[in-house]
This record gives C-alpha cells, structure tokens and sequence, in this order.
C-alpha cells in the first residue's frame, strides 16, 4: 500500500503516523507538507496527523481547511482512496466536509491524556477488520478539543448506517453519544480522537492500535 502523510504547522504526531505506516507497509510514507498541495499519484492512504497544529486552538481545523492541501485531500476522498484522520486530523475532516459533525472544547474544559477503553461498535470496515471478534481495545487520547458534536437527524444516520466505528467506555470528553469515531458514507474515510499510531508495540507501550493498520493494509 502506498501511503502519505499531510503535515501542518505544529502537528507533533507526523512521525508517529509515519513510523506506523512503515511498520505496517513494510515502506516509508511520502511526507506533504501542507501548502506543497499534492499527494503523489498512487497513494491508496493518506493519513492526517493530529498533535497540536495551529498550536491547538479551538477550531484548529478549519484553519487547516484552508490549506492548498485539501482541494487534492477531496479528490482522493472522491476518487475512492482511503483516508485516516486522528485527534486534530478529525478535526480538519470534520471541518472540510470530509466526515459530518464537529469537535468541540471537553465539556471538563480540562484536557485529558491518557489510556482509552474504547468499545468497538463494527468489525465490518476497511479500518476496523482485522479486530474480528474484539470487543474493547485501549488507545491512547490527547485533547483538549474531542467533544463530538452533531445534530440527532446526523447522529442518528450515523448509527442506523453502521458508521460508528469506536464509542468510548467512560466518556472523556463529552462527545455526543459516546462516539470516538465515525466512517464516512462511502466507508473509505474514517476520523478518531484517539491515537492508534501511539499503540503499535513499540517503545510508547500497547499494541491495541496495531490492528487498524493491518485492516488498512488487508483492504488495499
């Protein structure tokens, strides 16, 4: 699978993401910078990277949606290539029109790092196969802005599609309906406030994030 990763300024999980999709696809992802504007022909994953861009302001993301970045993010959306956007990158897709709804300030208005039990809502996904029969996985969070908020018409079209991907056990942030992540209509985008490429078995501790990179890598 030939992967890339979108960096903006301040994001600090570029090289998590890009450690990961080497580890899963055996070769090194392109690294975009965001106002470079192209995502190299044959890309099949493009992954946006969360960690502080834009110095983590509140709407971070819809600075980001001004990037030249993502007039060539949406045509990958529409041509059917795969798209993973964590923490401030769910914000960004969130804010592009990539996935419905918005994050919002924690309703502790604290921010909150930490381990995450997360319920997993459906195995039937190019993003969430290979956890098979799992039931829970623990992924790490680390925001400030991760309260999920949609109007009911949404989040109810959401659940009757089967496009919530994860809901947290113990609600962190306040995010509506417990949700952790949601997939996109057509199943090829999906954003999360937690961190899988911070749970790949390496130096940082857990393997449970592991998995979604290996559906990743089985849906190419």
């Amino acid at each position: 699978m030939k992967t890339a990763v979108i960096v903006f300024p301040g994001s600090n999980c570029d090289r998590d993401a890009q450690v990961a999709l080497r580890q899963a696809s055996g070769q090194d992802p392109a690294m975009v910078w965001h106002k470079d504007g192209t995502i190299p022909d044959g890309t099949d994953l493009v992954m946006v990277p969360g960690g502080f861009s834009y110095g983590d302001y509140l709407r971070c993301g819809a600075m980001a949606a001004n990037s030249p970045v993502i007039a060539q993010l949406h045509a990958h959306a529409e041509r059917g290539g795969y798209i993973l956007g964590v923490c401030n990158g769910f914000q960004i897709l969130c804010e592009t029109g990539l996935l419905p709804g918005a994050l919002m300030r924690n309703t502790s208005l604290d921010f909150v790092c930490k381990p995450q039990t997360l319920k997993i809502e459906t195995a039937n996904s190019a993003f969430t196969s290979a956890y098979g029969s799992t039931s829970e996985i623990s992924i790490p969070i680390a925001h400030h802005d991760g309260n999920y908020v949609a109007d009911d018409a949404t989040l109810d079209a959401l659940e009757s599609d089967g496009r919530v991907a994860f809901r947290y056990v113990g609600n962190p942030n306040g995010s509506a309906r417990d949700i952790a992540g949601v997939i996109s209509e057509n199943g090829r985008v999906l954003g999360m406030m937690p961190h899988p490429e911070r749970a790949i078995g390496g130096h940082e501790g857990g393997t449970d994030g592991l998995g979604m990179f290996e559906s990743l890598m089985a849906a190419a």
